[in-house]
């Protein structure tokens, strides 16, 4: 029996797709990584803007628990758990807030990458009468 061109190439299809999975899984995973390191940030700013937001409403006395708690306040359990806020003004009328979190490795919730992410905000404080 003769074997033809089209006989011989049976099966590569599969060969090929089966060496290009991996690359295809790794591709698929670096991907994700990129969309939690961006949504990271997103959160930070967000959590930020609501402390700085809370601690120009607060009384003096009270701003920093206001700004730490509503810092965290937004925040998933997930992101929460590494995170931390530093509230802050210079006597001037103007409050900052500044908030830092670990960035997930695959899962919220898991492992942190050693690196994080940062977030500053700052606000004129409210009249009050």
């Amino acid at each position: 029996m003769r074997m033809t061109a089209h006989g011989r190439d049976r099966g590569q299809v599969t060969i090929e797709f089966l060496g290009m999975t991996p690359l295809i899984i790794l591709t698929l995973v670096l991907m994700w990584q990129f969309v939690l390191v961006g949504y990271t940030y997103t959160l930070a700013g967000n959590a930020a803007d609501e402390a700085v937001r809370a601690a120009t409403a607060a009384a003096p006395g009270e701003r920093q628990a206001a700004c730490e708690q509503a810092g965290l306040s937004k925040l998933s359990a997930a992101w929460r758990g590494n995170a931390e806020v530093r509230c802050g003004g210079s006597g001037t009328g103007f409050v900052t807030a500044d908030v830092t979190l670990g960035v997930p490795v695959l899962f919220p919730g898991s492992i942190a990458f050693p690196f994080t992410v940062h977030a500053h905000a700052g606000a004129v404080e409210e009249a009050t009468n």
